[in-house]
């Protein structure tokens, strides 16, 4: 059985599944994930720290070294392992690395849990897990507004996307994802990355455009399913989608404000959807049912998807 370079194997993928769901993440010393963060932070550390053209250069080189060591990384590992169990294993634990339903869920349940119980300091520590914003003057609806988003947005990167490049170009396509995904979470915003991080930010940007749309899509199914607004969604959809200043991140999360009938905002950035609903910790239980229920169907074309590939070939 190989399961490297355009391959994609069904028992990887159901192996990766089960493996998420029983037991999350790995621990951080044999998380790949960790491994790319380290390296990462060692490449930036030595990276200029003055002068943009140099730190456009130089990030540059990042973003294309870190994602193309750690997919050859991957190719090198299958392909020593060869068709072995040992190499079924190994595709396993790695493809499983590269994305977090479990996790997700869990860290939405850390804001819902301390908010529900009026613990908004709690609260704000667990949404650093979630989203960059800073939560230290959040009052309790925005607690829990951030919480969806960082919900809806996240079933995207986390999980859907990893879940369409294995489809499409096996493990090391899912590993690069997340190399990319990793490098723009740690240097692709403004500030003190503002040039380091620009062609991480881009590529990132690029290899997210397709997934977040699939993301919204799968969204509205899922919506439809729980018995949400899939009318509302669909509109602040097409209305709000393109508010925020990336590309990608306003579709999921216009999607969930609408089939939620809320409004979910960042004071200065953006505003999306209608405030018909108060945002509170119950609308975290349902943008969760929802996303749960998105993944499941992400997870079910990603199983056709290798399905298909499988006998075609």
């Amino acid at each position: 059985m190989t399961t490297w370079l355009g391959d994609p194997s069904l028992v990887v993928l159901a192996g990766a599944l089960a493996l998420d769901a029983l037991a999350g993440e790995p621990p951080d010393r044999l998380h790949p994930v960790v491994w790319i963060g380290r390296t990462i932070g060692w490449l930036t550390a030595r990276a200029p720290q003055r002068g943009p053209i140099a730190q456009l250069a130089a990030g540059l080189a990042i973003a294309i070294a870190v994602p193309a060591a750690f997919t050859a990384a991957a190719v090198a590992l299958t392909v020593w392992a060869g068709g072995s169990i040992v190499a079924t294993v190994i595709a396993i634990w790695v493809l499983k690395s590269m994305f977090a339903a479990r996790a997700l869920g869990e860290a939405g349940r850390a804001v819902r849990d301390p908010l529900a119980h009026g613990d908004l300091a709690a609260a704000r520590f667990a949404l650093r897990s979630l989203c960059s914003r800073d939560p230290g003057r959040l009052d309790e609806r925005q607690l829990a507004a951030a919480t969806v988003e960082s919900l809806a947005e996240n079933a995207s990167d986390s999980v859907v996307a990893p879940l369409c490049f294995y489809a499409l170009f096996g493990l090391p396509g899912a590993v690069c994802y997340r190399a990319v995904n990793t490098l723009d979470a740690m240097i692709g915003y403004r500030g003190k990355y503002e040039h380091l991080g620009k062609a991480a930010a881009r590529l990132d940007d690029a290899l997210n455009l397709i997934p977040a749309r699939i993301t919204a899509g799968l969204l509205l199914v899922a919506g439809a399913v729980c018995g949400a607004d899939v009318r509302g969604g669909w509109r602040i959809l097409v209305r709000d989608g393109g508010a925020t200043a990336s590309p990608n991140a306003g579709r999921p999360m216009a999607t969930m404000a609408g089939l939620l009938g809320v409004r979910l905002d960042k004071p200065g950035h953006y505003q999306l959807g209608d405030d018909l609903a108060p945002v509170t910790p119950a609308t975290i239980d349902r943008a969760w049912r929802i996303v749960a229920v998105a993944l499941a169907g992400a997870a079910a074309l990603c199983a056709i998807a290798v399905a298909a590939r499988a006998v075609r070939w």
